[in-house]
């Protein structure tokens, strides 16, 4: 039978993934996609604790800074059009008052510290860019320049070396204290057209030849999903993306997550996650009778699969999922 597109290969050596497993995701938008679905098909996931990041240097600064332990004060922001801003950060964090700012930072902080510090299984970095926004002051790389004038930085692409060398070093730090720690990076297929289609490319090299020379050099802990082949090849049609003509399409998204799932997960965690979803899926339902003797009956049934299901697997949170169904069968 004919096969009217180009397969991507997709390595049988990446790492198993369970639901007891603890993980941190770091990156660009389409990390914290693919941390919501995981957390979704309840794995334990910290995601973005800084907000999006799309370049490999201030991803590798907010996990030094995470190990360090820092703690925000109101020096560390800035004030800009009536907003107080992290440079670090993604505008989410952004507010009136800078109190509310470094709240919320140290709030996020704390919780990648305890994960850090506990020894994550497997740390899944998603790299978006190789461009870089360096403050002319302190030539420090921003993560977010929050619409500050383009004259207070400089704008330069990271060299393949410069990205290997900076994560050859932080990634042998963190495994002193985790020494089994998997990191599986990601490339985003979400194209930077901004930059014209050009310099994407050269970007998007950039990342790849940066993330392969890493694999060759710790052969054990790094691995590579080809999340941006699947989509430039495989998915090879402007079917496949959003109405920007950019970003991936929820389709598009889905398969991605699907392949990543096969590749990624064990045959325990696809089983815990297509009931999980099933849970998700009879909660969603809206009946038309919500306080009928029939529709409580559902609702305990439901509370019934969760209990079996915390039998079996005490590491599942399933908090959410009981607290709607109490507070339903109360009505």
């Amino acid at each position: 039978m004919a096969i009217f597109y180009t397969a991507t290969d997709i390595p049988d050596n990446l790492p198993r993934l369970t639901q007891a497993d603890r993980l941190m995701l770091l990156g660009s938008c389409f990390a914290a996609n693919m941390g919501s679905r995981l957390q979704d098909a309840k794995f334990h996931c910290e995601v973005n604790p800084y907000g999006v990041l799309y370049n490999p240097y201030s991803i590798s600064a907010a996990l030094r800074e995470m190990l360090s332990g820092k703690e925000y004060a109101q020096e560390d922001l800035f004030r800009y059009r009536g907003l107080w801003h992290s440079a670090m950060h993604h505008g989410m964090f952004s507010a009136e008052k800078a109190e509310d700012v470094l709240e919320g930072i140290n709030r996020c902080l704390k919780n990648a510290r305890g994960v850090l510090k506990n020894g994550p299984d497997c740390l899944l970095i998603t790299f978006g860019t190789a461009w870089v926004y360096e403050e002319k002051a302190t030539g420090r790389v921003v993560g977010n320049c929050h619409k500050l004038p383009e004259r207070e930085f400089v704008r330069r692409k990271l060299s393949v070396e410069e990205i290997v060398s900076d994560y050859t070093s932080l990634l042998s730090e963190m495994w002193m204290g985790n020494p089994n720690l998997k990191i599986l990076f990601t490339v985003s297929p979400i194209r930077h057209i901004r930059d014209g289609m050009h310099a994407s490319q050269l970007s998007k090299a950039t990342l790849l030849l940066a993330i392969d020379a890493l694999q060759k050099t710790f052969v054990e802990n790094v691995f590579y999903f080809p999340a941006y082949e699947l989509l430039l090849d495989e998915l090879r049609d402007y079917r496949f993306y959003a109405e920007d003509m950019v970003h991936p399409s929820e389709v598009a998204v889905r398969y991605i997550w699907e392949r990543f799932s096969w590749a990624c997960f064990t045959t325990e965690a696809l089983q815990i996650m297509e009931e999980s979803e099933n849970i998700r899926k009879s909660l969603s339902h809206k009946p038309f009778y919500p306080s009928s003797d029939e529709y409580k009956r559902f609702l305990g049934q439901i509370v019934l699969k969760i209990d079996q299901l915390n039998g079996k697997y005490p590491y599942l949170d399933f908090q959410n999922e009981r607290e709607i169904c109490h507070t339903r069968l109360k009505a």
